[in-house]
């Protein structure tokens, strides 16, 4: 993957806009720049105190190609519970690409055992007349289960040779029971091109936070340029028992953020997304090489602008994709360009640095937490897999 770095901030701090610009004024000193280079390495150091200290050599569970060839691992989630086909501590991947490795053409979901049995969850290679989803289908990394095993998974379809879709907006969120029958789809204006996701749990059902990153004017119908129109969403969930899920709302959290087209990506954009024990929402920037956040994310009612606040930024990150969240509540960032994983507190301290493929530029995407927080799961895009680091 190509990656642009943007280093208006000190690398490993957090800092917002008004932070930025204090800090040109100051480098205009030689003791200031002095000063900005060792506050940088302060702020990133390996802690044996770290989630990411704790595991071992990855090694693999098993492959994540079903019957119809899908490869391209992308999205990743930790089965909570038993229900249908649904096993407690499987996970379930979704496949980016199918046999011929075109982009955006993937249309399967696969459970995996932690013994390494791979079974096919879902082939969702076409969709109910009544349950459109614009574009088509083409799996994505946004992939979540929902309190009594309905499983929600983003859609962003792409043309003959990894064409971005014109329509506008483009693609859907695809909701399937626990035993991977598609039950509905649900398509609005603040969904396009749904890249990533997490969820949280509410008292009246759930929210769902979507990165897109195809978001356009309305009215428009272009194929997406570079810019800084993609948006983060948070879908409200109701969930009631006997009962489909229904999306009850959608509003916009986080506006501005930058995403362009990629021919070894297909696109980039705000790929991960998890949310902090504080409320506060974490969204990798990849083309900008950093951490941001979204204050207040579960209540908030306002966009926040991309670049307002950033958690993190340079360092030891190099295009990070996939965000989850490490048991001691620590943000943990997947690289796209290195496969490496980088450990960075809630303050923005760049903790620890841990290799889970070597030289694996393009092999790292989504991550989550084994069942008990003893490893780390991880999708191998170079070897079509999931692989585990585990606690030692």
């Amino acid at each position: 993957m190509s990656i642009v770095h943007s280093m208006r901030c000190r690398k490993g701090t957090r800092r917002t806009k008004g932070d930025c610009v204090a800090i040109i004024a100051i480098l205009v000193g030689s003791f200031a720049l002095m000063w900005t280079g060792v506050a940088a390495a302060g702020n990133q150091s390996n802690s044996k105190g770290a989630f990411l200290s704790s595991l071992g050599t990855p090694t693999m569970v098993g492959s994540t190609v079903p019957a119809n060839g899908d490869v391209n691992p992308y999205g990743i989630v930790v089965v909570p519970n038993t229900a249908g086909k649904l096993t407690r501590g499987d996970t379930l991947i979704s496949n980016f690409n199918d046999k011929a490795n075109a982009q955006g053409t993937g249309t399967t979901i696969v459970e995996v055992s932690p013994s390494g049995t791979m079974t096919t969850f879902a082939t969702i290679s076409t969709l109910p007349t009544s349950d459109r989803c614009p574009g088509g289908v083409g799996l994505t990394t946004a992939l979540s289960i929902l309190p009594g095993g309905w499983v929600v998974v983003g859609s962003l379809p792409s043309g003959a040779g990894g064409v971005l879709p014109l329509v506008n907006p483009a693609g859907c969120l695809i909701v399937l029971n626990s035993n991977g029958a598609v039950v509905e789809t649900w398509t609005n204006a603040n969904i396009n091109g749904p890249w990533d996701m997490t969820e949280a749990t509410t008292g009246a059902g759930a929210d769902l936070f979507i990165a897109n990153v195809l978001s356009r004017p309305l009215g428009t119908s272009v194929t997406p340029q570079s810019g800084d129109a993609s948006t983060i969403v948070r879908i409200s969930v109701s969930l009631s028992a006997g009962a489909a899920p229904r999306m009850t709302g959608s509003i916009i959290v986080g506006s501005g953020f930058i995403s362009k087209p990629n021919k070894a990506a297909l696109v980039q954009g705000p790929t991960g997304d998890v949310l902090g024990r504080n409320g506060t929402l974490f969204i990798a920037e990849t083309v900008q090489n950093r951490i941001a956040e979204i204050p207040n994310a579960l209540a908030r009612t306002t966009a926040v602008a991309d670049g307002t606040m950033t958690l993190s930024s340079g360092g030891w990150l190099n295009g990070p994709l996939g965000l989850t969240l490490a048991p001691n509540g620590d943000v943990l960032a997947m690289n796209g360009s290195d496969g490496n994983a980088v450990e960075i507190s809630p303050s923005g301290h760049q903790l620890a640095k841990s290799t889970l493929v070597r030289n694996g530029s393009g092999d790292l995407f989504a991550a989550a937490i084994a069942t008990g927080g003893h490893g780390l799961l991880f999708v191998n895009d170079g070897t079509n897999a999931l692989d585990i680091a585990k606690a030692r």
